[in-house]
């Protein structure tokens, strides 16, 4: 079966979803219209998985928009009107702003030229997968990757190594293994968490705060990354000796002194980044802060893009408005975005009585489930889920499903955590090439293979699902 007929196959199938959805009759307590939802929910799902992420949603939007107590206008609202859409599309030119300049491999290169990655081979390595940690909280993970590709192969040269020598493999591994983490432990710059947060205050009304998100999802990162460098050194057994006199000299060498265009794009960057984070931290200690969470997420990135298209460098403004719009924002991204807001919006949607039908549906069934086996079914559903489709479906199906769960099960588990887990778990993709891009160039870089990131990946599954389950949760438990 040729590529093309197998597209027209889920084709035919998913529109199948998405038109007769509606004609099966609704189960006693649901609305005719939930069945519409589901339909177009089950159709499009099927689509992203199989064709694409970017008219499928487009489809998404335009057949909700033929229900009737949904209509154009409130679906218009709930997905391209929606403050995400407008707050991602500023945060990527933001970010592609700073990632015009040398900053990122400035930040790279210290790392690995510091005295304590000169201590022994472990430092090395511990130095080298920290900078991509702490660099890839703030840039998004594709951009974060080809920032540190050419890094990464470079101490592969300078090391002599071969392929399939097992540092190498290590240090791709760890690589794209690391980008993965970095993305799901802040909201910035990521898409996932930020959807999971916007599902969230869909259903309920409510807001998780970025410092509220970050409190647990810094903490569960670094043990996560502590914890790979264990399975590394024991597992995979690296000969690590001959790292131990390698110089990387030449690397900060060929760094220029930092200019003045590049301190204003990063005194920039941070405000933004200052704006999102300090009023959630800072709100007992100053009430007045929370003026500023009042005026939504989007407001910091959209000040930081008005700042760098008004403030000029050499008579030309520090981020060129219409070039970051064609380069820096992802726009299939954004398409996607709009379609899994849309449909989110319409299942919590009261008229439509899904969550309503499966709140009074599963109620009795959860009351007599354990907590932590709650908490864990999520944590490695997402997990799971995003190591083998696309990661905005993951965050979405699985957000979806899990809000009128949680609150079903009368408040045993806690609703807010649960969803900032699966943001931060739909990030966690290690271990096949369609989890993310940057696993697909890790495997084609020739460094690694893909047997290796399926084994590897699988083991960094677990570690990560035990250590959000039993130590990410209880934090985000307490502060949410």
């Amino acid at each position: 079966m040729t590529q093309f007929t197998r597209r027209n196959i889920y084709l035919t199938i998913g529109f199948l979803f998405i038109i007769f959805g509606r004609f099966i009759p609704a189960p006693a307590g649901m609305e005719q219209s939930g069945m519409a939802v589901a339909g177009i929910f089950a159709g499009v799902l099927l689509l992203w998985l199989t064709v694409a992420i970017d008219w499928p949603s487009l489809l998404c939007i335009g057949a909700l928009g033929l229900i009737h107590e949904i209509g154009f206008k409130g679906i218009i609202a709930s997905s391209f009107g929606n403050e995400t859409i407008i707050f991602l599309i500023c945060t990527f030119m933001c970010t592609y702003a700073l990632s015009e300049t040398p900053f990122l491999n400035r930040c790279a290169t210290y790392f690995i030229t510091s005295p304590i990655a000169k201590r022994g081979p472990w430092s090395f390595i511990i130095s080298f997968f920290a900078a991509v940690i702490v660099i890839g909280c703030f840039a998004s993970p594709t951009v974060l990757f080809v920032v540190f590709l050419p890094i990464a192969e470079k101490i592969i040269e300078i090391l002599k190594l071969k392929k399939g020598d097992k540092v190498a493999n290590m240090i791709m591994m760890g690589l794209a293994f690391c980008v993965s983490v970095s993305a799901g432990m802040t909201p910035i710059a990521h898409v996932f968490s930020i959807m999971a947060m916007g599902f969230y205050n869909t259903a309920t009304g409510l807001n998780i705060g970025y410092g509220q998100y970050m409190a647990f999802a810094v903490p569960v990162g670094i043990i996560s990354t502590a914890l790979l460098i264990l399975v590394f050194k024991f597992i995979l057994k690296p000969e690590v000796s001959e790292i131990r006199d390698i110089d990387v000299s030449v690397l900060k060498q060929e760094l220029k002194p930092m200019e003045k265009k590049e301190k204003l794009i990063l005194a920039i960057f941070c405000l933004v980044v200052a704006l999102w984070i300090l009023p959630s931290l800072l709100k007992n200690v100053f009430p007045v802060v929370m003026k500023i969470n009042k005026m939504g997420t989007a407001m910091p990135p959209i000040l930081g893009v008005i700042l760098y298209s008004v403030i000029t460098f050499d008579k030309k403004p520090l981020l060129n408005f219409s070039e970051g719009m064609k380069k820096g924002v992802q726009w299939s991204s954004i398409i996607m975005c709009s379609g899994t807001l849309a449909i989110g919006s319409a299942m919590t949607n009261s008229q439509i009585g899904l969550t309503k039908y499966m709140v009074s549906s599963l109620t009795p069934v959860l009351k007599d489930v354990s907590p932590i086996l709650l908490i864990f079914v999520f944590t490695a559903w997402a997990c799971i889920q995003t190591n083998f489709s696309s990661n905005m479906v993951t965050v979405t199906v699985v957000t979806t499903v899990a809000i009128p769960l949680v609150q079903a099960a009368g408040g045993l588990v806690s609703c807010p955590a649960i969803v900032s887990i699966i943001g931060m778990m739909s990030a966690y993709a290690f271990a096949t090439p369609p989890a993310m891009p940057h696993i697909a160039m890790a495997i084609g870089s020739g460094w690694t293979d893909t047997g290796s990131m399926m084994k590897y990946g699988f083991i960094f599954m677990l570690v990560t699902t035990m250590i959000t389950v039993f130590i990410g949760y209880p934090i985000a438990a307490a502060l949410m």
